[in-house]
């Protein structure tokens, strides 16, 4: 799972609190120093770090927050951090910056692949190939909702221009963009949305206003 900028901020400051005082801070005291205008704000964010495998709670106690360390590490990077040492550059996940072209229909086909407006950080474990160029989308639109991708999430693609019968692809049509199951059938193409309330998009095969941009490789879903 992803991490955004302000969720990476409340996880250092969260591991700089523990390794300066030897106990995790309150919700109060995360609160009061980001600001937050509830408790509901810091509870979000202290679930989806733990949902995101960065930290557990418990819940019935006041300082019931344990750093776990980055994603996958055998060993809590936390527990050999030097104390006193700066927890900004502390790398608690295994992870590369790819860029986000910004939106991708997840309905009707809209313009979506573009020059780069933003960077963002996925984990590594997403990109299985590093000799290959991997990009983000945002997704607009519900047609692939029963695949679990939702408006707003952010899908990671693979980069190349071919794909495996079933797999899902961002298809350009007419120089626009969507996200689709890949369907070869006969000399057509069927690009089959995951939500019953949809119908495939056929193109032909062999159309010159149709192409493979990508493969989806990975999600991010952000909960705040």
């Amino acid at each position: 799972m992803g991490i955004t900028k302000k969720q990476k901020e409340v996880f250092d400051y969260i591991a700089e609190y523990s390794l300066v005082n030897g106990y995790a801070p309150t919700q109060k005291e995360i609160k009061d120093h980001f600001d937050f205008k509830s408790f509901g704000s810091v509870q979000r964010y202290i679930k989806y770090l733990a949902d995101a495998g960065y930290i557990e709670t418990d819940w019935n106690a006041r300082r019931g927050i344990t750093l776990l360390g980055g994603l996958g590490d055998s060993s809590s990077e936390i527990d050999n951090y030097p104390a006193g040492s700066s927890v900004s550059s502390l790398h608690t996940v295994d992870s590369n910056s790819i860029p986000l072209l910004g939106s991708i229909a997840a309905g009707n086909p809209i313009e979506a692949i573009e020059s780069a407006s933003d960077m963002i950080d996925v984990p590594s474990y997403m990109i299985k190939s590093h000799s290959a160029r991997h990009f983000a989308l945002n997704i607009d639109g519900n047609s692939m909702i029963e695949d679990g991708i939702l408006h707003g999430d952010i899908v990671v693609c693979r980069q190349q221009q071919d794909a495996r019968r079933g797999e899902t692809v961002v298809a350009v049509i007419d120089g626009e963009a969507t996200l689709k199951h890949y369907f070869p059938v006969g000399q057509s193409i069927e690009l089959r949305p995951a939500n019953k309330d949809y119908q495939p998009i056929v193109v032909d095969k062999n159309s010159g206003d149709f192409s493979i941009a990508g493969i989806m490789v990975g999600l991010l879903r952000s909960y705040i």
